[in-house]
């Protein structure tokens, strides 16, 4: 993969700042990227949040997808998917 999903994946990070998270790109030694999210609040909730493409056609072409490889949102709208991933690590009253 070029360095699409890096610019994707920064788009994320923008988005995920502005809802109060922690959050940035990190590349393994592989070269494999994806987002380290961290709920400040409450540390212990996090997420890493991959960018890839997919191959079916009918589809939008890049996903952001869930620690476990589930799809989670089109790429084309990270706010979208900040949203969810805010969701998900909300600290029980947040």
């Amino acid at each position: 993969m070029g360095d699409d999903d890096y610019e994707r994946l920064e788009r994320l990070v923008e988005e995920l700042g502005a809802r109060g998270l922690l959050a940035r790109v990190v590349r393994t030694q592989s070269g494999r990227k994806f987002v380290r999210v961290i709920n400040p609040n409450a540390t212990s909730l996090t997420e890493n949040v991959t960018c890839r493409p997919t191959e079916v056609s009918d589809m939008p072409d890049w996903w952001y997808c869930w620690s476990w490889g589930e799809r989670m949102h089109t790429a084309d709208d990270p706010a979208g998917a900040a949203t969810k991933v805010a969701r998900v690590l909300a600290a029980v009253g947040e």
